[in-house]
């Protein structure tokens, strides 16, 4: 059998296929502290799954609009406009499958070959993956520390050329942790009016937010830089809904009418009763999403200075979502060595950093249990020690 071409232009996700390596040793009775996935540890909040569970018994189990159901996408709008800033109406919504769709779905629509994709590394493993799968080009713009893992202006500008289509933004990061502030956004955002080039801006963590970090939107900075963005958000972080598969992607109507042509011939509609779940999620008390990011912040003081107290890494404190993203190139191995080595050898499930394009990095997420993390980072250090 001969498969397509594109098949070969992308890599299966490191994320998914070490979560899984992990789960299968767990199986095997094998003693596993896994800080691999993004996934909270939490459980659905009880209002949404009786929300879902109302609308099962009410017979809401058929096919839906493609383009969710419309209680849904004005829920979202309102949440965009009363949060975000952001003049959105229902008709400029989609309800995908999972944040992750929405981006697929977007470059499936929007990026033609030789179009060009700009993204800052470290990045969400993805996005490289779905330009190449789109035709397109990815263009990565390396990051560091010393700019806390942040692409400058300066660096924006210098990488756009007649090919860019599209600026990719994320903020909280997946995987530093980092927030852009609203200064940065506000200087990134006229970067793209001047070039006039799109930015879709993924949004995924903005309620896990830690200290004085700030969001800002950045098609809230102004109408021209309005009138460039796209918004991709979801429920899998925020309300600790994962495998619910609910996200939803936001801009012109001309954009939603394409993904929504997309959709139709692709996944139909989304789960429909799961989508009265996501009704809930919005519209009730947000306390629970309160609860939990409380939760992540006591976790994350933690393992940040379990992590800096160990010789030879080091760890810049991160200001949202519940990764940390430590340095470790004083000991010397590459970071799929390191992590290989550490389940091996410590039964400890951590994420190389060269699957955001960060080879002296690994991610570790603190979505997890407050014991699993002090038994984890004693493993971790007796590796390093090890070295």
């Amino acid at each position: 059998m001969k498969l397509a071409a594109r098949v070969g232009q992308v890599s299966p996700s490191l994320t998914l296929s070490i979560t899984a390596k992990a789960l299968a040793m767990k199986a095997e009775g094998i003693d596993i502290c896994s800080f691999s996935a993004g996934e909270p540890d939490f459980a659905t909040p009880v209002h949404i799954k009786t929300a879902a569970q109302k609308a099962l018994d009410e017979g809401k189990t058929k096919y839906g609009p493609a383009a969710g159901e419309p209680k849904l996408r004005e829920a979202i709008a309102r949440k965009l406009r009363e949060e975000n800033g952001l003049c959105y109406a229902a008709e400029n919504v989609i309800v995908t499958n999972g944040g992750k769709h929405s981006l697929y779905q977007l470059m499936m629509v929007l990026i033609e070959p030789g179009d060009e994709v700009i993204i800052p590394a470290p990045y969400w493993l993805s996005y490289p993956e779905m330009v190449k799968l789109a035709g397109g080009t990815p263009v990565i713009v390396p990051t560091d520390a010393s700019t806390g893992y942040k692409i400058t202006p300066e660096q924006l500008r210098a990488s756009i050329t007649p090919k860019t289509k599209l600026f990719v933004l994320n903020s909280p990061s997946n995987p530093t942790g980092m927030v852009y502030t609203p200064a940065e956004v506000k200087a990134l955002a006229a970067v793209v009016v001047e070039a006039d080039i799109l930015v879709v801006s993924d949004e995924i963590y903005e309620k896990i937010l830690y200290d004085d970090a700030e969001h800002l939107s950045i098609g809230a900075v102004g109408p021209e830089i309005f009138d460039r963005t796209i918004i991709s958000n979801g429920f899998a972080k925020a309300f600790s809904m994962t495998g619910w598969r609910l996200g939803y992607l936001a801009g012109s109507v001309e954009l939603i009418k394409a993904m929504i042509t997309i959709q139709g011939h692709s996944t139909s509609n989304v789960c429909t009763f799961a989508q009265y779940g996501a009704i809930a999620a919005l519209n009730d008390s947000q306390d629970c999403v309160e609860e939990m990011r409380l939760a992540f912040a006591e976790r994350r003081q933690v393992m940040l200075e379990r992590l800096n107290a160990i010789p030879g890494l080091s760890c810049a404190k991160p200001d949202g979502a519940f990764y940390m993203f430590p340095n470790i190139s004083q000991t010397g191995l590459k970071s799929l060595e390191f992590c290989d080595g550490l389940l091996e050898s410590q039964r400890v499930a951590v994420i190389p950093g060269v699957a955001f394009g960060a080879d002296e990095c690994i991610r570790l997420s603190y979505a997890t249990d407050m014991a699993s993390i002090e038994t984890g980072m004693d493993r971790l250090e007796k590796f390093v020690r090890s070295l």
